[in-house]
């Protein structure tokens, strides 16, 4: 507890501090930027989030505000305050106890104590603001009708010299109708509106002078002039959006308001007051634009915000290209002979090898590094939807394409793609890919029209595209446009001299990552790592370090035990398939597989009662993405 964020009271008044600090309506909260925990809370904070003050102070202030693609926000909003001493966002989103999203409206103060950093925030709920709001602009709006419609029925009883003035000298177009609907006054402003001199209008029929067609030249029939209706019942009628002709011919939006008078309880005719809307039409429909073009540019930072995250949550999060082989240099002397082109570049090497790092590597290096470089695994996408994640779609082109979706390619805009595992890409497909690549044109799914983006490709396999192509699994012409600039990433068992930087680099990753303390591996552990031959290159390097220094007792370690664990398993695994019996094998057909795969499917389906997404959903009941359970599901005509 900090006992001073409450300053200027004298000693009297100090046991008045806390209580203030509690029962304030305003939430309040104190955190601790530096150390990620909350120090404070008074009673309506934890009514805001809906938890006890003892829950909150054991959960870290990332887990409330830093959610997913909320952590750059909240890391700006709080260097802005250490920085400013204050600061101020109405954007600032947070999860309540039920994982519902809070938007807040958040003012914050910087407060060094004791030569640590604090900071004070004051919360409101955005959505209470609004209310409150509207509440109040109702609440005047009602209060000024009633003062001004007072004031126009008793300018129309008593219509003396001094008050026709005053109606003459009022901005929006007035005018008086008696009972049989003939005009009995109009201020100049209305006149002029409707390209009149007012004595043109008086004694005229109101409703044949400017309301007698709809906008689509459509008879309006008296008896369903609002304007009209004011005098026969007595009722207030407001129009809000139609149109007024002018003697000319032509005619504008008009928002207007027809209110009966009445004298000792007789309807004695009606005052009309309209505006011309026509400026304010225009600047709505410009807003609109301007407002779907920037929710169209959110749309797509959302969306590579969200690629981006992505990325950053992938294992290999290091940015360097570790080793000092003469293979790892030839890659490194080719990624400065690339980089500064537009060539597209393609990496060959087994799985666990380094290609992305030598993509990422390519990108970092180029003209396009201010741009995003997107990573597309073609491996993992379900042949139905490479299209979608290719080129994007629109909403309804698809079931479940329930809003309109940016592809990679649109993503990838001035940046670089890299395509992972190139060779798995549909026969079908390449052609469309050629055509990107090509053109630089593509057309999301369901639309017609034709986008153009620039965008770098560097694809990455582990097959041989040659002979793919040979056995006319892959395009040839697809093939040469890729293979413009190839790089081999070579496997860790042909550069083994670069195993101690490897283990040093790793070493400091893992014990940064995974809070385990920092192990200096001696020449022995070296030796060893070097005489295995690693089938799965730089990644099971990596997996076998991480075990290591996790299970490592008093800073003890045996890598032997380990790898012989990783060779004794795969052997285990191969001999047992050799040594069972071809009869006592239990052989299914792919018809059997098929069948197996369609109960599982109807198995998972009712068990969640119909339900596909979420996290009681088949989808997350199965691990497999819920667009692609629903592919599936329709490819096998199973209901859901």
């Amino acid at each position: 507890m900090i006992s001073d964020y409450i300053s200027g009271w004298d000693n009297s008044e100090a046991s008045l501090r806390p209580l203030a600090f509690e029962h304030t309506k305003q939430a309040i909260m104190v955190l601790d930027p530096k150390e990620n925990r909350f120090v404070d809370f008074n009673l309506a904070a934890c009514e805001l989030f809906r938890f006890e003050r003892h829950e909150l102070l054991k959960k870290s202030v990332t887990s409330i505000f830093g959610h997913f693609t909320l952590l750059p926000q909240l890391i700006a909003f709080t260097e802005e305050t250490l920085t400013k001493g204050q600061a101020w966002n109405n954007e600032v989103f947070a999860f309540d106890r039920d994982g519902e999203k809070i938007q807040l409206d958040v003012h914050a103060v910087h407060l060094p104590y004791q030569q640590h950093d604090y900071m004070i925030w004051s919360l409101v709920d955005v959505k209470d603001l609004e209310l409150r709001q509207l509440n109040k602009n109702a609440d005047k709006a009602f209060r000024a009708g009633l003062i001004e419609w007072q004031a126009l029925q008793e300018l129309f009883i008593d219509s003396d010299t001094g008050k026709h003035l005053l109606l003459s000298s009022v901005g929006d177009g007035i005018y008086s109708i008696n009972p049989q609907g003939l005009c009995t006054f109009i201020n100049p402003v209305g006149a002029k509106m409707l390209g009149l001199k007012p004595e043109d209008v008086l004694g005229k029929n109101i409703h044949q002078v400017h309301h007698h067609t709809h906008e689509n030249g459509q008879h309006y029939p008296v008896h369903e002039c609002p304007i009209y209706a004011a005098v026969h019942d007595g009722v207030i009628y407001e129009g809000i959006q139609e149109i007024f002709w002018r003697v000319d011919g032509s005619y504008f939006p008009v928002e207007f308001t027809s209110t009966p008078v009445i004298r000792e309880s007789e309807i004695i005719g009606a005052v009309v007051v309209f505006r011309d809307i026509s400026e304010r039409l225009n600047t709505e429909t410009k807003l609109t634009q301007a407002l779907n073009e920037l929710q169209h540019l959110k749309s797509r930072l959302e969306q590579q915000n969200e690629y981006l995250q992505e990325e950053i949550l992938q294992d290999n999060q290091y940015h360097e290209i570790v080793g000092n082989s003469g293979s790892i240099r030839e890659i490194i002397e080719k990624i400065k002979v690339v980089a500064v082109t537009d060539a597209n570049v393609m990496i060959y090497g087994e799985s666990g090898t380094g290609k992305e790092l030598i993509a990422r590597a390519i990108h970092q290096s180029s003209h396009r590094k201010q741009h995003p470089l997107i990573r597309v695994n073609c491996a993992a996408i379900p042949a139905e939807l490479f299209e979608s994640e290719f080129f994007g779609h629109v909403k309804g082109a698809f079931t479940g394409a329930i809003r309109d979706r940016a592809g990679r390619f649109e993503l990838a805009d001035q940046g670089t793609l890299f395509l992972d595992e190139i060779g798995e890409i549909p026969l079908e497909l390449q052609s469309k890919l050629l055509r990107v690549l090509q053109e630089g044109t593509f057309e999301r799914v369901g639309e017609e029209r034709t986008r153009k983006v620039d965008v770098r490709i560097i694809a990455a396999t582990n097959r041989n595209l040659k002979s793919e192509v040979q056995e006319k699994r892959f395009r040839e012409d697809l093939y040469f446009r890729l293979n413009v600039f190839p790089i081999f990433a070579p496997a860790l068992r042909e550069r083994k001299e670069d195993i101690p930087l490897l283990v040093r680099h790793f070493s400091k990753l893992i014990s940064e990552q995974r809070k385990v303390p920092y192990l200096a591996f001696s020449q022995k552990h070296i030796q060893e790592l070097q005489r295995y031959n690693w089938p799965g290159n730089i990644r099971e390097l990596q997996n076998v370090l991480e075990r290591a220094m996790i299970t490592a007792r008093h800073g003890v370690v045996s890598f032997q035990y380990l790898l012989e664990q990783e060779i004794q398993s795969t052997m285990s695994h191969s001999i047992a398939l050799h040594q069972v019996p071809i009869a006592q094998v239990n052989i299914l057909t792919v018809e059997d597989l098929k069948a197996l795969e369609i109960q599982n499917l109807k198995n998972a389906v009712q068990c969640c009662d119909g339900k596909i997404f979420g996290k009681d959903g088949a989808a997350h009941l199965l691990g497999i993405n819920p667009t692609t359970l629903i592919s599936r599901l329709k490819k096998l005509s199973i209901p859901y």
